[in-house]
């Protein structure tokens, strides 16, 4: 890791980062261009890293998001297996912003797909428990990855994970827990 090069690690950038905070009135500062949900959320934080400030680009999960993620990894990879010249399905839209029709292989490896993420998951074959990941190597800041077994995150949970994070008293559930999906009324 080379914190000259490194953004993340100016003071300017985490001069910045700290007005933007005190502007916002929060410890952290949510990712623009993130897909943040419920279950997911990307945001930028200020903490210590061997003695020195530095701002951690953080994504936090739900551990039945990362078991999800997990699931439908296994599965693409038995798809891999099944299907040899299989490299992810791929949607694509009309000018009018439609979905257009799968070709008959894609729908095939697509119901292949479910029938695993159902067996996989019936058979509990996945099990995840809570994490926290750091990359020292990430081109902005350091970056952070955590799942907790939580039903959803919102601005208290992220505040609290901050704060934990930044005291050092986060403490993982090493319980490996598996989820199913959950059935859509149709």
């Amino acid at each position: 890791m080379n914190p000259q090069n490194n953004p993340g690690f100016s003071p300017e950038e985490i001069a910045n980062l700290k007005a933007e905070l005190k502007r916002i009135g929060k410890p952290y500062q949510l990712v623009e261009d993130a897909e943040n949900s419920d279950e997911y959320v990307n945001f930028y934080f200020i903490g210590m890293y061997e003695g020195k400030e530095v701002i951690y680009d953080a994504a936090l999960y739900t551990l039945r998001l990362h078991h999800a993620s997990e699931v439908y990894e296994l599965a693409e990879h038995e798809a891999a297996k099944k299907f040899p010249n299989f490299n992810g399905i791929r949607y694509e839209e009309d000018e009018n912003g439609n979905l257009l029709p799968l070709s008959s292989e894609e729908e095939e490896i697509g119901w292949f797909i479910t029938e695993m993420i159902m067996e996989i998951e019936e058979e509990e074959t996945v099990k995840v428990q809570e994490f926290i990941d750091i990359d020292t190597n990430h081109d902005f800041g350091i970056g952070l990855d955590a799942a907790l077994n939580l039903e959803h995150i919102d601005d208290s949970t992220i505040r609290k994970f901050i704060l934990e994070y930044n005291e050092d008293t986060i403490s993982l559930d090493e319980t490996l827990y598996s989820f199913q999906s959950e059935e859509e009324d149709v």
